[in-house]
């Protein structure tokens, strides 16, 4: 087994081509360059308090991102969803029904910014693990969110994008005045 030192990378921010690129699908899902980029990517998402982060945002242009809901300055989610490793994913269904919520994004002002965006409130996604294992998941609320988020990186689309309505964009200081008022 390799073993890697803790690797923070910096976030590629949006302007960067790089973040537009899409990703190339993963061949070998042993060799060094993968395990490293998977590596690099769960550190970096952790140290920069994120709660999902494609490879691309570190320069990898590789099918791969990973996901932990867990409390971060910006989200203090009901459900807490353990790390997961998506390589080489597809979004095989969404449902009909879609949900407005505020999202940020390390890639976009380090994560200062945040706009309403529509997505389908529930997926279904396949992707292989870590471990090379095939599987399925069915996934609500915010996981599905940044699912749906991280799958589009790795197509090249950065959620202002998919901005709802400009007029409601917002710093991350407002934003979480917002969350606040809201409890």
């Amino acid at each position: 087994m390799i073993e890697f030192t803790m690797v923070v990378e910096n976030i590629i921010q949006i302007g960067n081509p790089i973040l537009k690129k899409k990703s190339k699908k993963v061949i070998d899902l042993n060799c060094e360059e993968t395990k490293r980029a998977i590596e690099n990517l769960i550190d970096s998402m952790r140290h920069y308090n994120l709660v999902g982060m494609a490879a691309g945002q570190i320069g990898e242009k590789l099918k791969i991102f990973v996901t932990e809901i867990r409390k971060t300055p910006t989200r203090n989610p009901k459900e807490i969803d353990e790390l997961r490793v998506f390589i080489n994913p597809k979004i095989i269904w969404f449902s009909k029904k879609q949900v407005i919520m505020y999202e940020g994004c390390g890639s976009v002002a380090n994560s200062n910014f945040f706009g309403p965006v529509k997505r389908s409130e529930k997926i279904k996604i396949k992707a292989i693990d870590e471990n090379g294992k095939k599987f399925k998941l069915k996934a609500g609320g915010l996981l599905a969110r940044v699912i749906q988020h991280e799958y589009d990186h790795l197509k090249g689309i950065v959620f202002v994008e998919k901005i709802t309505d400009f007029k409601k964009v917002m710093s991350k200081n407002e934003y979480l005045k917002m969350v606040e008022k809201s409890k």
